[in-house]
Formats: structure tokens, C-alpha cells, sequence
């Protein structure tokens, strides 16, 4: 039975890795400009992260090709950080960096998608404002969009961002909850 061949040698890819560094340390103990990044290290970046989109939790959004260019970035930002000293695999390092990049990604636009939907929920309120006003020079648009689905999806953002602020407020440490017990104290 043959050996499952995947698709990033990660030995293969270490020792590139390795021999990188050593080029980059050696250009930068000499003030010359760095090394330019080996080929194979940049198909393997574009291998993992294009897999990595296909996986279930990433493989359904609109904007999959910008979550594959997030993570080819951050890994290229971080490809210095890697230390072969601390660690002879790769291939979990620029996963993890992909995956957290998409990540973000997703929340960017989750962030854009809820600004376009809470100003087409104000202009819908603005304009049923005018239409009650009786003013016959206000402008009369009608908007036919799903709105249950606009009004849930700005509610849960909105639940989200104040749950947020709220643990940040909860997670109050040392002088700061001193200061708040005796500011409350004097305050009764």
C-alpha cells in the first residue's frame, strides 16, 4: 500500500526554510538588502492557504479569495519570526497564522456587512419619517429587502460588540477595581 503523499513536503520546506534564514542572517550581518523569498516557501503559503479555505468553516464566504490573500500576507510578515530552532514544523506555523487571518477576515467584513445594513435600516427609517411628515417634496423610495434578516443580523452584532465591552469592563485588574470600589463607597 503507497504512502499518502501530501500536499506540502514539510521536510522539504524546513530545510528551505533553514537555508533562508541563513542567507537573510548572513545579508543582514553584511547591511546588504534581504534575500528575496525562495519560490518553493511562497507555493507552499498558496498551497496551505488555499486548502485551508476549502475546509468547511471557511469554504461558503463571498470573499474567500480575500481570506487566501490575508494569510499569504501575514505569513510572508511573519516568515522571519519562524524560529527552526523552536520548532521543526512549518507547516502548523503558517497554518496557524492562515487561520487566525482568516479569522480576521471574517469579522472585517461581518464589521462592513453591518454598517451597510444599519444604514439601509436608517434610511428606511428616515424615509418612513418623510412619508409621515406630509411634506409632498419629500423623496418616496421604497426598499423591498429582507428585513427580518437585516434587523436579526444588526441586533446579534450589535449584542456582540456590547457583550465585548462589557467583559473588557468586567476584566478590571488591580488598582483600577480599588479605585472603583472607593470612588462607589464614596459615592453612598
Amino acid at each position: 500500500m503507497a504512502k499518502k503523499r501530501h500536499y506540502v513536503d514539510n521536510k522539504r520546506l524546513y530545510a528551505t526554510l533553514v537555508e533562508y534564514r541563513d542567507k537573510r542572517l548572513a545579508a543582514e550581518e553584511a547591511g546588504d538588502p534581504r534575500p528575496p523569498i525562495p519560490n518553493y516557501v511562497g507555493e507552499c503559503l498558496l498551497q496551505i492557504a488555499t486548502r485551508l479555505s476549502y475546509k468547511p468553516n471557511f469554504a461558503n464566504y463571498m470573499f474567500r479569495e480575500e481570506m487566501v490573500g490575508d494569510g499569504i500576507e501575514n505569513c510572508i510578515n511573519y516568515l522571519n519570526n519562524f524560529n527552526p530552532d523552536k520548532s521543526k514544523n512549518p507547516f502548523a506555523y503558517f497554518t496557524q497564522i492562515i487561520y487566525y487571518a482568516f479569522l480576521r477576515r471574517i469579522d472585517r467584513e461581518k464589521r462592513q456587512l453591518f454598517v451597510k445594513h444599519k444604514a439601509l435600516e436608517n434610511s428606511m427609517i428616515m424615509n418612513e419619517l418623510a412619508d409621515q411628515s406630509g411634506d409632498p417634496d419629500a423623496p418616496s423610495i421604497t426598499v423591498n429587502i429582507d428585513s427580518d434578516y437585516m434587523k436579526d443580523f444588526v441586533k446579534a452584532f450589535e449584542d456582540k460588540v456590547e457583550a465585548r465591552k462589557q467583559k473588557r469592563i468586567d476584566k478590571k485588574k488591580g488598582l483600577e477595581v480599588f479605585i472603583d470600589d472607593e470612588e462607589e463607597s464614596e459615592d453612598k
